[in-house]
């Protein structure tokens, strides 16, 4: 079972699930489900996934996640912080074309490249979201989420690579309908 089907047991089935892989974030974390009294890896992982899958369908507002602020992107070809642009054919495919893009320009297109492959995924250290998201960005994800930007940045780098695993099992960027079509089908499983 994956990250992304855990998270989604956890929020669906409270206590039931199994542990994050490898414990959670470095140096251990809560089993899924459980949100120890200070916060923990999986409520923290709960929090941040319907604005992940609200950043990817790349919409500025409605949704399940409660949509991103403006100057995340909103027409065709717009991605985070308003990146647009061809760069592969990305620019078109909403949030999730724009935030590969934003992973390449700033040295982490091996790392997006692996997560859409159907290889290994390469892992994504926290830090490297303070490069690929400026500040402004990391702050409105962690307040959106209700988490620490500390937090935010740790959650990112282990719920990204899964989820961008999950929308391209076929090893390439869908079709648009069809990425919202699987981003739907994950906000569905969220609570309200």
């Amino acid at each position: 079972m994956g990250l992304l089907d855990q998270i989604l047991g956890g929020l669906a089935g409270g206590a039931a699930g199994g542990g994050v892989p490898g414990g959670g974030f470095p140096g251990g974390g809560a089993p899924m489900g459980q949100a120890p009294a200070g916060g923990g890896t999986s409520h923290v992982l709960m929090a941040l996934l319907p604005v992940v899958l609200s950043m990817l369908a790349n919409r500025q507002h409605g949704g399940a996640g409660g949509g991103m602020a403006p100057g995340w992107g909103g027409g065709t070809g717009a991605g985070l912080g308003g990146l647009g642009g061809s760069m592969g054919g990305l620019g078109g495919l909403g949030g999730l074309g724009g935030l590969l893009e934003q992973f390449s320009r700033s040295g982490y297109g091996q790392h997006a490249n692996s997560w859409v492959g159907t290889g290994a995924n390469q892992p994504l250290p926290p830090q490297a979201l303070s490069e690929v998201f400026g500040p402004g960005q990391i702050s409105e994800i962690a307040t959106r989420a209700g988490v620490s930007e500390d937090e935010a940045r740790m959650g990112l780098s282990q719920l990204l690579p899964e989820v961008v695993d999950q929308l391209t099992p076929e090893g390439r960027l869908p079709e648009q309908d069809q990425l919202l079509s699987r981003i739907g089908d994950y906000e569905r499983r969220l609570p309200r």
